[in-house]
């Protein structure tokens, strides 16, 4: 079984609006599955079924090959969008109170929080309550509890929401090693620069429906157009991009160079290599910048989601 979580034609209706129609995915093992998607497209209504905070009027979820259980919430650690934590409740009591919902002794729970309070250099707010924390602060209590119980499937809802850059990074670098522990991860956000460092595969849903699923690399290699960002310097600049017009497809060029001599991006057909066009424009100047275009995340997810 190479798939922890399957979700099969999962749909759920709010009256007679379709929150989610007729949905497939499936999270293999050990890796992190991006859960993209504008507001209102879906995606909490997915993540709530497979946390059963609600059901799904049609469909089913299945977590590590057993149909999803009552008894399943403890494979499970949750950060959701809206954090959780009782506000005048003490940080300590409050993780201790926490990890025991999810079924680890006191001593247990206890062992594993001076782990990760040492871990975060955050050992002085054992005492203090929410309420006297930042955002941030909160934000790392939350992510503690959500992994202290070391589940097999951890789903974070913008997990970043609250971060510096600094400890945006630091929280990024511990759910990358959290997959390399065989932790399964499904990462719903809109920072599509996150998508990029931390996933795996992604699915899209839009407008209820789910409009693209599979590898991330394997979906940015349809996505490419063969295109090359090119930087070149040339006492004749003016005659080498006639030829260069007058040979290949040239498209506006956005990209930042340190020579602006001969910027442009350039569009191959499927009859040239870029073997071919990299030696021809060595022939007219000196190249400084040559690079193929790939599509980022937000590209695709823009271009998705525009076309349905």
């Amino acid at each position: 079984m190479n798939d922890l979580l399957v979700a099969n034609s999962v749909s759920k209706n709010f009256g007679k609006f379709k929150a989610l129609n007729q949905v497939s995915i499936a999270v293999p093992k050990g890796s992190i599955f991006g859960l993209l998607g504008p507001n209102g497209a879906g995606k909490t209504t997915l993540i709530r079924i497979i946390n059963q905070i609600t059901m799904p009027d049609e469909g089913s979820v299945h977590l590590d090959g057993q149909p999803l259980k009552a008894e399943h919430i403890r494979d499970i650690g949750y950060l959701p969008e809206e954090r959780g934590l009782y506000k005048s409740m003490k940080v300590g009591e409050q993780c201790l109170y926490l990890a025991q919902l999810k079924g680890l002794t006191k001593t247990e729970a206890r062992n594993r929080l001076k782990y990760w309070f040492d871990k975060l250099e955050i050992g002085d707010w054992w005492n203090k309550k929410i309420q006297e924390l930042s955002k941030g602060q909160a934000q790392k209590i939350q992510f503690i509890v959500t992994v202290l119980h070391k589940p097999k499937l951890l789903i974070f809802d913008e997990p970043f929401s609250g971060f510096d850059p600094i400890n945006a990074n630091l929280i990024k670098d511990e759910i990358l090693q959290l997959r390399e522990e065989g932790a399964t991860v499904i990462f719903s956000t809109h920072r599509m620069e996150s998508v990029e460092e931390l996933c795996d595969h992604i699915a899209l849903i839009h407008k209820s429906n789910k409009v693209l699923d599979g590898k991330l690399n394997d979906i940015k290699r349809q996505y490419k157009t063969n295109t090359f960002e090119v930087g070149l310097e040339s006492l004749n600049k003016d005659k080498v991009f006639a030829e260069i017009k007058d040979r290949f497809e040239v498209l506006p060029a956005t990209f930042k160079n340190l020579n602006d001599d001969i910027k442009l991006n350039i569009k191959l057909s499927d009859q040239t290599s870029p073997n071919d066009l990299l030696s021809f424009l060595t022939s007219k100047a000196e190249v400084h910048h040559f690079v193929e275009v790939i599509p980022s995340a937000s590209d695709i997810f823009i271009q998705t989601i525009k076309n349905n």
